[in-house]
């Protein structure tokens, strides 16, 4: 494919309409640009953690407590939550045994990344314990650990029925109501599976005739209370959400498709306690349903996290996917919301049947056994005497052996994605829902990259607005894990260098109303001198608008309005005929420049010789109606702020006097004597190389003679004549250097003596050619503006734009030429001598 990141988003937006999911927005409607961008210097209040290992992924946050528990590589620690870099923490020290690692080892296993203990799994286990397993050096432990003293016990459980033996292994894993429900692929030659332990009835899926799992990589596991309140007496339940290969699948949209992986959610009902006779010691109640979001069959399945608003009933699911590997021309990734009541429609729908003739999987419409199979027990079961799974009778157990794949799939909530971002690979979601000053609740979301930067959303309506974009490591690695504590207002952020902690939000970074209304941030709000985080105690006075973002400031809609302190003028001054930059700084990635100039707009499309850029307004050849007072606003929902103030004064031409105008026969003369001095210093060169040679060749002969140079007294044997470039010049490793020819950087040192043979002589390599130019960049990614030349940072979609001048050609992909060497040959015309003595500190 061709066309460049927009046009591929198009073609799967296309490709989802012909196959049945038709979008109301067009790609560049759903990838949203991050409205400002935080980048690893300008971070504040942020804590970080970090100890003598690696691997901080599994996080455990007890909010009430105040201590955040991880679990990394061969170690566990309780930090303080409310200052994870206060040095409070305690420490488990949980490293695999010598013997262990030498067996893993030996087992061809990697010595720096697998033969370790990776803690995979820490949850609360009662009120006085944790339970932690960990991949022990491909040999899983598990441990009871005494929370108030915070050690290791004496004696470890087996931990191949719970934990994955290897660190890389998708695993999730939910301890409910004292009964540990996981999910991995628990040994080397094993099937992938769903377990539940610590429990008197074991379960586990089953394996024959049908895998009810097949190759499957496991996210995420939830649990619905749907038990509370239920008023049909219903069960709850654990959803697991995974990846699996899959064989031919006819659904309601797609016939006869090959389909490599697709997304699931799998459920079972927590009172499941298997069959008597036929399912024994097996999920009576498993069923799994195909998770569509964006394109089918082209989607990867990263992070889903979960909401419940408060009742199990308004429990919302969002998931983040990434394009499979098939799209390596380009990388993506869609957000998708599901509804709980769209995961229980498919749950009670048609179910799949495989059919062996023709090695596929299709709609099933034969009868149904009662109960419903694959329902949890409820009071209409209990009614007609079915009280636990073991009373259920064979024809149910044989259905639910045969029919795990239900035919309905599950589709997002209003029929398409949240968000499509071009550019990034979200691989962590988090979400949190947050109570406005319009009466409204709004769902925000932390979402984690695989470059180390936090993307902060707000869900509007059908849409997302991305407040900000954070970069919180500075070297590139994906987030792992997202925890959200709402007593501390804080993120907790676990990768494979360390924890760090990150405040919600940061309203003290917008200075103006504008700047706070614009933001759509749910937790800040303006109070008429600063923007400050809300409160549920005092949110009197407070200004906020999140629905539209641009209602509120005293100024009114559409209104120009200077933030608060003035700005200061600064002063222009150039002589005629020079270029000028008059530099503006964009706060917002969302903002339009708008420049005045003594009042009337700048519409900034080359004529006059003004030009707009993303970093300023460019004035070439400037004249004198050039000057004047020039503005610089930032538009951005109708709104107009003032970011700087300009005084450009233009100097004419100093005219030339007439009496010291040289004539023409003068000037012929002054041609005809620069002529005869050139002619004359030519001579004197010749002569002078002609006695140089004459008596290098006399020197020539007497060392051929004498072996020496003599030259009144003889100088040392050990003194060498060598000639260096200045630019070779270096430090250190004298006396190596000097048994070769050449630098390692190519510069050449000449050595007297014989001269040098064919093999030691060096050899002057041909210049490399010069690439050629890349390709203009193309206008969706430009915002509109080609003229100046620029070099474009990559930034989850965020560009700047900035102006230089250099010799050399630019590296970047982006590099405009055309302009820069037009730009370059103004410049060099309009070469001045200085005329005015003491012009303003910013002339050019």
């Amino acid at each position: 494919m061709s066309g460049g990141p927009a046009h591929l988003l198009t073609t799967l937006f296309m490709a989802a309409a012909a196959m049945g999911y038709p979008s109301r927005r067009s790609a560049t409607d759903l990838d949203a640009t991050p409205r400002t961008t935080i980048t690893f210097d300008e971070l504040s209040g942020v804590r970080r953690f970090k100890a003598h290992t690696l691997n901080y992924s599994t996080l455990l946050l007890e909010d009430d407590r105040g201590i955040l528990y991880v679990g990394a590589r061969g170690a566990i620690f309780a930090l303080n939550s409310s200052d994870v870099a206060d040095g409070s923490h305690h420490t488990i020290h949980w490293e695999a045994s010598p013997e262990k690692q030498m067996d893993c080892l030996q087992k061809g296993k990697n010595n720096k990344t697998e033969c370790f203990n990776h803690v995979r799994f820490l949850q609360r286990l009662n009120s006085t314990h944790l339970y932690a397993c960990g991949t022990y050096a491909f040999h899983p432990l598990c441990a009871a650990i005494d929370a108030n003293r915070f050690v290791l016990p004496s004696h470890f459980e087996e931990g191949k029925e719970k934990c994955p033996y290897d660190p890389a292994r998708g695993y999730t894993g939910l301890i409910v109501d004292g009964g540990l429900y996981t999910a991995t692929r628990y040994e080397f030659r094993s099937l992938p599976d769903i377990r539940r332990n610590l429990h008197q009835r074991p379960l586990k899926t089953e394996e024959s005739p049908l895998h009810w799992l097949n190759d499957a990589e496991f996210v995420t596991s939830v649990l619905v209370r749907e038990s509370k309140d239920s008023p049909v007496g219903d069960d709850d339940k654990i959803y697991y959400f995974f990846m699996e290969r899959a064989g031919e699948e006819t659904t309601s949209f797609f016939d006869k498709s090959q389909v490599a992986r697709v997304a699931r959610v799998a459920r079972v009902c927590k009172s499941d306690v298997g069959g008597k006779k036929i399912l024994q010691r097996k999920w009576t109640s498993f069923m799994k349903a195909r998770l569509v979001c964006y394109i089918p069959y082209y989607e990867v399945l990263r992070s889903v996290c979960s909401l419940d608003g408060g009742s199990w009933a308004s429990t919302v699911f969002y998931a983040a996917f990434t394009l499979s590997a098939q799209w390596r021309t380009m990388e993506a990734s869609a957000v998708c919301r599901y509804n709980i009541s769209a995961v229980q429609h498919a749950f009670e729908g048609p179910y799949m049947e495989y059919q062996d003739w023709a090695r596929k999987w299709s709609r099933y419409d034969g009868a149904v056994p009662e109960p419903r199979p694959g329902s949890c027990i409820t009071d209409h079961s209990r009614r007609k005497g079915y009280n636990s799974s073991q009373d259920l009778p064979n024809s149910v157990l044989d259905f639910v052996k045969l029919h795990p794949l239900m035919f309905e799939e599950v589709k997002p909530a209003g029929g398409e994605p949240l968000l499509v971002k071009k550019n990034v690979a979200y691989s962590q979601l988090a979400v949190d829902r947050v109570q406005a000053l319009d009466g409204h609740s709004y769902d925000v979301l932390f979402m984690g990259t695989g470059d180390g930067w936090i993307h902060k959303a707000v869900v509007v309506n059908s849409g997302i607005h991305i407040v900000e974009e954070v970069q919180v490591f500075r070297d590139l690695q994906p987030l792992e894990s997202l925890v959200i504590s709402h007593i501390q207002r804080s993120l907790y952020v676990g990768a494979a260098s360390g924890i760090v902690q990150v405040p919600l939000a940061s309203c003290a970074r917008y200075t103006s109303c504008y700047d706070c209304i614009l933001a759509r941030d749910p937790y800040c709000a303006w109070d008429g001198r600063e923007c400050r985080a809300i409160t549920t105690t005092d949110s009197t006075g407070l200004v906020q608008d999140i629905q539209s973002g641009n209602k509120g400031c005293r100024s009114g809609f559409g209104r120009v309005r200077v933030p608060a302190g003035s700005l200061l003028w600064k002063n222009r001054t150039v002589l005629q005929g020079d270029d000028v930059l008059l530099p503006c700084d964009q706060r917002s990635n969302l903002a339009r420049a708008v420049w005045l100039l003594n009042g009337s707009e700048v519409l900034g499309t080359g004529q006059d010789r003004l030009r707009v850029g993303v970093d300023g307004l460019l004035v070439t050849d400037t004249l004198p109606q050039h000057s004047g007072e020039y503005r610089c606003y930032g538009e951005e929902q109708g709104l107009r702020t003032l970011l700087a103030t300009y005084s450009l004064t233009v100097l004419p031409e100093l005219p030339r006097s007439p009496t010291a105008a040289p004539s023409p026969h003068a000037a012929s003369q002054a041609t005809n004597d620069m002529k005869v001095a050139y002619i004359s210093a030519i001579v004197t060169l010749v002569v002078l190389c002609t006695v140089l040679s004459t008596i290098l060749l006399y020197m020539s002969c007497l060392e051929k003679r004498k072996g020496k140079y003599v030259l009144g007294e003889p100088r040392p044997a050990s003194v060498e004549l060598q000639t260096v470039s200045a630019n070779c010049l270096r430090k250190g490793h004298r006396e190596e250097e000097e048994e070769e020819l050449t630098y390692p950087d190519g510069c050449l040192r000449i050595i007297p003596g014989e001269a040098p043979t064919a093999a030691t002589s060096p050899v002057k390599e041909m210049p490399a050619a010069m690439p050629p130019l890349p390709p203009p960049l193309p206008a969706e990614l430009t915002n509109g503006v080609g003229a100046l030349p620029n070099v474009l940072r990559k930034m989850n979609g965020n560009s700047y734009m900035l102006l230089q001048q250099q010799e050399e050609p630019l590296a970047s992909p982006l590099y405009n030429a055309s302009f820069t060497e037009e730009l370059s040959k103004i410049l060099e015309k309009r070469k001045h001598t200085q005329l005015v003595e003491k012009l303003d500190e910013s002339s050019v």
